[in-house]
C-alpha cells in the first residue's frame, strides 16, 4: 500500500477470551494493508486476571491494551475510541480472524462510497470438526446475516464493521447502558441522519460457530437483554412499556412456520434431519429468547453473555 493511506484505527473488545485473541490480532498483523498504516487497540473488559490479556497483547507490536471495568462490549469499544488515532475505525471482535485483505478492502469500500456512513463485511463461520453440532447447523442459517440486518434494521455486527471516526462523532459512540444490540442501535442512528450504508461479502472475517447448546443459551440471554434494553426505556410510560414487552414476548412465542418453511428449502442443509434439528433448535432458542425477557420484566439484571 503507498503512504498515503488514511490511518486506521482497529477496535477489538476482548473478555475472557485469551485463547483466541491471538489468532486475531496475528491476522490484522499480516494486513496487505501496511503495518504504519494502522493501530490496533485491544479493550480488556474487565477479564478474568489469570486470563493475562495484557501480556497477550504484549506479545504483538502493532497492538496497545486498554482496561474497561464497566461491563458490556459497547462500554469497552467507547474505551477504545477515546484514544483512536485513525479517521477510519475498523470493529472486529476476539474470537474472529480477520483475512489477509480485510483492511484493505474494508477501507476501500469505505472511501469509494459517496457519504458513506457503514460499511458491512461478511462473517464467514466455521465449525469445530467435520461434523457439524445441530447448535453449529443452527447457527450456520442464522448467524450474523450482515446483508439482512443492514437491508433490515439499517445495523451489522460489530464483529466486522468498518466507518468514519467523523460519522462516529456526529451520530454519538455506542450505547453503553446495552449488553447487545447495540451495534443495531447505533447503525439505524447512522442511517437515521442520512448517511450511506453498504454490505461488502468480500471484505471478510472468519468466526467459530457456537457449538453447544449451553455457548447458545449464554447468547441467546444477551441477545434477548439488548432487545429488551433497546426497546423497553423507563422514559416510556407503564402502558407503552407493556404493550412493547407482550409484543416482544409474542414474537418469541409465536410458532416459526416461516422460518421452518426457509428452512426446509435452505441448500445449505443436507437432507430432512438437517434441516429438522434446525428448526427445533429454533423452536427452543425462542423459547430462552422468551424467558429472559420475563426474567428482566421481572426486576432481572441483563446478562453480558
Amino acid at each position: 500500500m503507498n503512504s498515503d493511506c488514511q490511518f486506521v484505527s482497529v477496535i477489538i473488545p476482548v473478555f475472557n477470551d485469551a485463547e483466541r485473541l491471538p489468532l486475531c490480532l496475528g491476522a490484522i498483523e499480516q494486513q496487505t494493508y501496511g503495518s504504519g498504516n494502522y493501530e490496533i487497540i485491544v479493550i480488556d473488559n474487565g477479564s478474568d486476571p489469570g486470563q493475562k490479556i495484557s501480556a497477550v497483547v504484549a506479545g504483538f507490536a502493532a497492538a496497545a491494551y486498554v482496561y474497561e471495568p464497566k461491563p458490556g462490549s459497547y462500554a469497552a469499544r467507547n474505551a477504545g475510541l477515546a484514544i483512536a488515532r485513525g479517521s477510519i475505525l475498523a470493529f472486529t471482535d476476539a474470537d474472529c480472524i480477520p483475512e489477509a485483505d480485510w483492511l484493505e478492502k474494508g477501507v476501500s469500500h469505505l472511501l469509494s462510497i459517496p457519504n458513506c456512513g457503514l460499511v458491512a463485511g461478511r462473517i464467514r463461520l466455521f465449525f469445530k470438526g467435520e461434523q457439524a453440532s445441530p447448535v453449529e447447523l443452527y447457527e450456520s442459517v442464522t448467524a450474523f446475516p450482515q446483508q439482512r440486518l443492514l437491508q433490515e434494521q439499517h445495523g451489522a455486527a460489530t464483529g466486522n464493521v468498518f466507518t468514519f471516526k467523523s460519522v462516529m462523532d456526529k451520530v454519538g459512540w455506542f450505547n453503553d447502558q446495552l449488553k447487545s444490540n447495540g451495534d443495531i442501535e447505533w447503525g439505524e442512528r447512522v442511517y437515521q441522519a442520512g448517511f450511506a450504508q453498504h454490505y461488502a461479502a468480500d471484505v471478510c472475517v472468519a468466526h467459530p460457530a457456537r457449538y453447544s447448546f449451553k455457548e447458545l443459551r449464554r447468547r441467546t440471554m444477551r441477545l434477548a437483554g439488548g432487545v429488551f434494553g433497546r426497546f423497553i426505556q423507563p422514559q416510556h410510560s407503564l402502558l407503552q412499556q407493556n404493550m412493547t414487552f407482550a409484543r416482544l414476548l409474542v414474537d418469541d412465542l409465536t410458532p416459526p412456520v416461516n422460518f421452518a418453511i426457509s428452512t426446509f428449502k435452505d441448500s445449505r442443509l443436507k437432507g430432512f434431519r438437517q434441516k429438522l434439528t434446525v428448526s427445533l433448535v429454533l423452536v427452543w432458542v425462542r423459547y430462552v429468547s422468551a424467558t429472559e425477557k420475563i426474567r428482566l420484566k421481572l426486576g432481572g439484571v441483563p446478562d453480558r453473555g
